[in-house]
């Protein structure tokens, strides 16, 4: 019961990310600069180490776990291409010279990509419900370790609910959805206790996910979200904000272990 309580703690960090997402205003390049780094923080620093000690395993000298941040990489760079997102890169950014020829390249460039928003979103939510498993878990092994798990969930939930905001919005779906999706992303961490008082997952599965969910948000980070921050803000300020947020995670992971 403790676990789910803790959870509850993610809950609402959660959804006070999302809420300083929603009030960024003109500052939409240092929102998307900063959930970048973010991202590369939780890819970095949490999801792959994880993910390589609960799926450690070689399959042709190489660990489980890389083969699934490998394929998470390339499945949502497949699904983009298949949906036309991006079309000719450099002279669509070249062309983002100022903040009105910036929104009529958006729309036309974004056109039909609500779904890997929502995708995206998606697989976030998915990461929290893993979030509440450990926590879960953790309570399972001891007070102590519990509590130390708690500590770094309910810190990173802030990112992940900021994230899941911003990246709905990003590729075009309206507010509701977004509201939606943060909510989801929000009740997940309980959810997740909450079945760890019936069963566990199991480990190597676990792992096999989480490697596949770098790679998902390591191609999110640098291949979308940081081009779209700079394109219209080619700022110094925008490139602050993800190194911002990059140590924020270090600080997290940090004070976690």
């Amino acid at each position: 019961m403790t676990a789910v309580l803790v959870a509850a703690g993610a809950f609402l960090m959660t959804l006070i990310g999302g809420f300083v997402a929603q009030r960024t205003g003109d500052r939409r390049h240092l929102v998307l600069g900063l959930a970048a780094g973010l991202m590369l923080g939780v890819v970095a620093f949490d999801l792959l180490p994880e993910a390589l000690a609960q799926a450690p395993e070689d399959v042709h000298g190489v660990p489980e776990a890389l083969l699934m941040f490998a394929a998470g990489f390339l499945v949502i760079h497949c699904i983009e291409r298949s949906v036309a997102i991006h079309r000719a890169h450099e002279g669509e950014y070249v062309s983002h010279t100022h903040a009105h020829g910036h929104a009529h390249a958006h729309a036309h460039g974004r056109g039909g990509a609500e779904g890997i928003g929502l995708l995206a979103a998606g697989a976030l939510v998915g990461h929290s419900l893993m979030d509440g498993f450990a926590i879960g878990a953790a309570f399972q092994a001891g007070h102590t370790v519990g509590t130390v798990v708690a500590i770094a969930v309910v810190a990173h939930d802030f990112a992940d609910g900021f994230n899941t905001y911003t990246v709905t919005r990003l590729y075009g779906n309206n507010r509701l959805r977004a509201l939606v999706l943060l909510l989801a992303d929000a009740v997940a961490p309980v959810t997740g206790a909450a079945v760890t008082l019936a069963f566990t997952i199991p480990e190597h599965l676990l792992g096999l996910y989480l490697g596949f969910f770098a790679g998902f948000l390591l191609y999110l980070a640098t291949s979308d979200i940081l081009p779209e921050a700079h394109s219209p803000h080619p700022s110094r300020s925008t490139l602050l904000c993800t190194l911002a947020g990059v140590g924020f995670m270090w600080l997290v992971i940090g004070l976690a272990g």
